[in-house]
């Protein structure tokens, strides 16, 4: 147990703040893969591990492995249970282009880079060397399958090999409805879910984890160390999925948040959205709040899509162990950002509550038992993390985040005492304990403030920024969140 001087809060694997479960640390902490002491290059290049790097679109960490049990995702699980597996794991910016721009470039948001769905690596962070650019500069294989990086051409100069299962003549083929075939006028409304009785490869991800076992095949042939990016879809709207995994849950057994239908009342206005994106979809009640059913029905798709792609990612694990490939291959796994799911009655992500910020990160790491960790941490902090298990130099000057190895040797130590996350004009600083939120003006003034006592208040429903009891600890995390934003 440690101590977190900043805010008082003691710290404890597998507490009830955050998790039920936790994993045992083998006891003879191996090496680091990827040194190969003072031999030639050709051979530093044979002795480092592969990297299986699994992206899952809109994956919130509701998993067993995260201490709930409605979803059935048993091979994440079991991915989980071999793995570093981070209990507080944050994105920088919760929306999909920003968020994997950010953490592919090991670079934080700023005030003109990374803020939307519509961020480029190649426009906003030009001169930066991508994780699996350096990767291939040091010898290895790349492959891009599916969607990895939010835009199928940002830095193409990335990947040896890149495949995006889409029809490039239909922007919206990537939606990609087996039943619902749609009139093609344009702007048209879709629906916002399908089950359809047919095989997993009828949809995109099914067809994904079959090219990702493919090339696995194939890069075992190489003989070079690899970095496949797997990039899965769902449970992205719209919640699309074969017919057996919607059959894998009684609606009428499912539940709505305990925080679906309360008034916030300390809660800024400006702190909600009105779930845009799911408003695109067609048949979406227009009232703010809707039924329970219809959140129910919403729930059930995303529940059906989950275990979907845990299906996919079930495949292609199994397939990395066949091979015999999972003795030298790295295996991370995480979502782009989390997903509201009905909390404070909105859906989607794209606003500075934890339910859009956590998402599910973990790293498998070959001849390494693995451990649940306590520590906050960003994705940022990845890719420092995979330059050091690997053995690759770090770009100077580029990497904003912190190598996790700290954590790797000492689950319960805390390596950082705060994470950073942006969204629009909104800034969150993230502790042990709290969660701190400034809206800033045109004229970087602060509008609204919102302060979240994760210890008593897991949900974020009763904002304390302006007790007075919180004043000396709101004044140091607003000086902390203003040196630390990025502006």
């Amino acid at each position: 147990m440690e101590t977190n001087m900043v805010t008082g809060a003691w710290q404890t694997c597998g507490s009830n703040l955050v998790m039920k479960r936790m994993f045992t640390l083998f006891p003879a902490f191996l090496p680091l893969l990827g040194y190969a002491g003072n031999t030639e290059e050709e051979e530093t290049q044979k002795e480092r591990p592969n990297i299986l790097f699994i992206t899952v679109d809109d994956l919130r960490p509701e998993l067993a492995c995260y201490g709930e049990t409605q979803i059935i995702s048993p091979n994440i699980d079991r991915l989980a249970s071999e793995s570093y597996f981070f209990e507080r794991s944050y994105c920088n910016i919760p929306v999909s282009g920003a968020s994997r721009a950010s953490l592919f470039t090991g670079i934080r948001s700023h005030v003109n880079t990374f803020l939307t769905a519509a961020s480029w690596i190649d426009k906003d962070a030009g001169n930066a060397i991508t994780l699996p650019e350096l990767l291939k500069k040091s010898g290895y294989y790349t492959i891009s399958e599916s969607k990895v990086y939010h835009h199928d051409t940002d830095r193409e100069q990335s990947w040896d090999e890149r495949y995006r299962d889409r029809n490039d003549t239909n922007p919206e083929a990537w939606k990609n409805y087996v039943v619902y075939k749609g009139t093609g006028a344009k702007n048209e409304k879709t629906p916002a879910y399908e089950c359809a009785d047919v095989a997993d490869e009828a949809y995109i991800d099914g067809r994904t984890a079959e090219n990702a076992m493919k090339h696995l095949r194939a890069l075992k042939e190489k003989g070079k160390p690899f970095f496949l990016g797997v990039g899965f879809l769902k449970p992205h709207l719209p919640f699309n999925a074969p017919a057996k995994y919607w059959k894998m849950y009684d609606r009428n057994e499912l539940k709505v948040p305990e925080n679906f239908r309360l008034d916030f009342p300390t809660i800024p206005k400006r702190a909600f959205h009105n779930s845009g994106e799911l408003r695109t979809y067609k048949d979406i009640p227009e009232e703010r709040l809707f039924s329970e059913d219809f959140a129910k029905l919403l729930i059930h798709g995303y529940y059906a899509c989950v275990s979907y792609v845990d299906a996919q990612i079930g495949k292609v694990l199994d397939e990395l162990k066949r091979l015999e490939l999972d003795k030298n291959t790295i295996v991370v796994l995480l979502g782009d950002h989390g997903w509201n799911l009905g909390e404070h009655a909105m859906w989607n992500k794209h606003c500075n509550f934890s339910t859009s910020l956590e998402a599910p990160l973990m790293i498998k790491v070959p001849g390494r038992k693995g451990s649940a960790v306590c520590s906050v941490v960003e994705f940022v902090d990845i890719y420092p993390t995979l330059c050091d298990l690997c053995g690759v130099e770090k770009p100077v000057g580029q990497l904003q985040g912190e190598s996790l190895l700290p954590v790797m040797e000492n689950p319960r130590r805390i390596v950082k005492e705060y994470a950073v996350a942006k969204f629009k004009n909104a800034v969150t600083l993230i502790t042990p304990r709290y969660t701190y939120t400034e809206w800033f003006s045109a004229d970087d003034k602060m509008q609204d403030r919102m302060l979240f006592d994760l210890e008593v208040d897991r949900e974020e429903n009763l904002n304390v920024a302006e007790n007075a009891s919180m004043k000396s600890l709101v004044n140091k995390l607003s000086k902390e969140l203003r040196k630390r934003r990025g502006y």
